[in-house]
């Protein structure tokens, strides 16, 4: 028995304490190299035993060593996961004789007055109150780190794939050089893309790759899926009231005001109703979680909160109110049902207009041929390096710039950048007075001191980069959420956005608030069926022309879905699988139908009016132009070169990245054209072949 690896007393404590007869698959194959003291990244399902894989090896060691004061730290996305797991964590530790302890933003002084005079073995915490850690005055961050030997990283695929990743990637740099060593990291993630990339950042520059460990298992039972069509909110509340009375049933629903209605719709429809989301007070969030886990005939309503495994108790149903917009979302949803014996994961997609039917219906395509999105750090966090710079100066009083590499070297996007950035950086730094230099000592300058410093410093550990999504409102009515590349002007005039189906003008932009007001326009030669603004992969849009162009012939469409799929397609007949699409609609507009996602139509768009062509609007399938007299766009599209490609920077767009006043302007450029540039598709877009249909035909 594996098992036999741990410690003695870890041994009594799982067959006495827990009544464990062996360790499951995760369990087993995170075992020896964690006690090997390896860097891993442990990929398994949802419910696989990830959390005891990671600690209770950690744990052995660090009896087995006789580690002493803080020496494993756990960190978390979000402040609900810690306290859902503290009182597990407190559990195991006392196996041992040892503590875990709790630290986050909701915390109070006394609490933490106690754990600074006596740290526990293990602190649970998130990466912003690391960092608050480490820049604060009131605590002696060296003396609390100095004995880290461990850092246990859960839900990494939900750090990895933004800016907290970067953080975190240089709070693991900061924290190792603190505690003298390179700490064993460890990752848990869900199953994820290519995985050997996540390790890779996990480890950092430098270094070997972390191993991945994927536990073998037998494959699950095929889940219970259903795609469903209801038109309404109203319509979904009266389904889910009808549905599976006396069963437990977790909602998700992707924006808040969304959550708030379906809640509503189902309380007046006599179902005991919860809610959960980030607008909520901690207290009456926790408060609804805890009656859900103990209720039976009852309802959640949640965001993606709740996507990351906090423990609701049993579920029986999850019901996906529209569609997630990965498929890696889908998945961590599934993954809450079927956890009891013989039970069966299940999802049931409510989808309330045409586009989120094909989004459904697109995302399930990609799932059943077995593709996950790869996990991808955003590129050229230099904005980040600017924030780590001015931590560090608040970290270590006193410091020289030249020392500043040193601690963050091993951040993998810092190691690969130009060489000359760091020194771009500390020049514009101090030219502006962020920071101010005495004798080659840095410290913060007026303008840093005023915007950054003590007195300011939580906008130091604040999250560092929301979605790039904006509000959009017509007067009172808010129509839905677009990513700010929606907002590119095209010839000089205000951009326009796709929102349910219907063309609609920019009128006014509130970039710090991200929300932007339109009024409707005239129809661009736009399909009521397709108008999404948010960014879509280019995997998605082209699993969603699969689903145009292919028999309803899946098992998961209800017969009201697949009788709206059939009416949609029937707007698409002169859509051909693999095929790009020029429809002219007899008004002097033509659509190209890509399906290549937001940022490669955005770059294509850039190409078409640098040939001379006017562009109306882009969005995730298409790009809306006039068509010119003198020269066909097909002949046009033949000549475009994506190499040559500029990628169009939004206006408003650099004031919207974080710390973007802490770089000069053409590196804060640099970021966003790196990570709006999709080549790669507009080049695919362009190789595809292309049908040609015109409205009188």
């Amino acid at each position: 028995m594996l098992a036999e690896r741990l410690h003695p007393v870890i041994q009594h404590h799982l067959v006495n304490s827990l009544g464990w007869p062996d360790l499951r698959p995760a369990q087993k194959a995170a075992l020896e190299p964690l006690l090997a003291g390896e860097s891993i990244v442990l990929v398994a399902p949802t419910a696989g035993g990830k959390t005891e894989a990671a600690t209770l090896p950690l744990l052995s060691r660090m009896m087995e060593e006789r580690w002493t004061g803080l020496s494993v730290l756990y960190i978390c996305p979000i402040r609900a996961l810690l306290n859902n797991l503290l009182p597990r964590m407190e559990k195991y530790m006392a196996f041992g004789g040892r503590q875990a302890g709790l630290w986050h933003g909701d915390v109070g002084p006394r609490e933490r007055k106690r754990i600074l005079a006596d740290p526990p073995d293990m602190l649970l915490t998130t990466p912003e109150s690391l960092e608050a850690m480490l820049i604060s005055t009131r605590l002696n961050h060296a003396a609390l780190f100095r004995n880290l030997r461990a850092v246990v990283i859960d839900e990494l695929h939900a750090f990895a794939g933004d800016d907290r990743g970067w953080h975190l990637s240089a709070l693991l740099e900061r924290l190792g050089r603190l505690a003298g060593q390179d700490l064993q990291r460890v990752g848990l993630s869900a199953t994820v893309g290519a995985p050997e990339g996540l390790a890779a950042w996990l480890a950092g520059a430098n270094r070997p790759p972390a191993r991945v460990v994927i536990p073998e298992a037998p494959p699950p039972p095929a889940p219970e899926l259903t795609i469903d069509y209801v038109g309404t909110f109203e319509n979904a509340a009266t389904v889910i009231s009808r549905l599976h009375a006396g069963e437990k049933r977790l909602v998700f629903c992707d924006s808040r005001a969304g959550v708030e209605s379906i809640a509503h719709e189902l309380r007046e429809r006599q179902v005991e109703t919860f809610v959960s989301h980030g607008s909520l007070g901690q207290d009456e969030r926790r408060r609804a979680e805890t009656a859900f886990s103990e209720g039976s005939n009852c309802v959640i309503v949640a965001t993606s909160t709740l996507e990351l495994g906090l423990d609701v108790g049993d579920l029986d149903r999850v019901i996906q109110i529209d569609a997630p917009y990965k498929v890696a979302g889908f998945l961590q949803r599934l993954g809450r049902t079927g956890r009891r014996p013989g039970a069966i994961r299940n999802c049931l997609f409510l989808t309330t207009d045409p586009d989120t039917l094909l989004r459904a219906a697109g995302l399930l395509r990609l799932w059943a041929k077995g593709y996950v999105e790869p996990v991808t750090p955003p590129p050229a966090p230099y904005h980040l390096l600017a924030q780590q710079t001015m931590a560090l100066v608040l970290q270590e009083p006193g410091l020289l710039a030249r020392d500043i590499p040193g601690w963050i070297a091993g951040v993998p996007a810092f190691a690969e950048a130009p060489p000359t950035l760091h020194s771009e950086l500390m020049k514009h730094m101090l030219t502006e007075d962020i920071l101010a230099e005495d004798t080659g000592r840095l410290g913060f300058g007026k303008e840093g001191e005023a915007r950054f410093g003590q007195r300011h410093f939580m906008d130091l550990v604040a999250a560092f980069t929301a979605p790039p999504l904006f509000l959009i409102r017509h007067g009172r009515a808010e129509l839905g959420w677009v990513h700010h590349a929606s907002f590119i002007e095209r010839d000089g005039k205000p951009a326009v956005i796709l929102l349910a189906g219907k063309p609609w003008v920019v009128t006014e932009i509130d970039w710090p608030a991200r929300t932007a007001w339109v009024q409707p326009t005239e129809d661009e030669g736009a399909s009521r069926w397709m108008g999404s603004s948010l960014a879509l992969s280019a995997e998605l849009c082209r699993s969603i022309r699969e689903v145009l162009t292919s028999p309803v012939t899946e098992p998961w469409f209800s017969k009201r879905a697949a009788e709206q799929l059939a009416a949609i397609q029937q707007e698409f007949q002169w859509l051909q699988p693999g095929h790009t699409a020029l429809v002219y609609d007899g008004r002097g507009r033509c659509t190209w139908w890509t399906f290549a996602g937001l940022h490669a139509n955005a770059m294509l768009a850039e190409g078409l009016e640098a040939a001379g062509l006017r562009v109306l609007a882009t969005d995730n399938f298409a790009i809306r132009l006039v068509e010119p007299a003198d020269k066909p766009i097909a002949q046009a599209l033949e000549a475009l070169d994506p190499g040559a490609f500029a990628v169009p920077i939004p206006p408003g767009a650099i004031d919207d990245l974080k710390f973007a006043e802490a770089l000069p302007r053409e590196v804060a450029e640099a970021v966003l054209r790196a990570r709006l540039d999709d080549r790669s598709n507009a080049a695919q877009a362009l190789s595809e072949g292309r049908v040609i249909f015109r409205a009188s035909d």
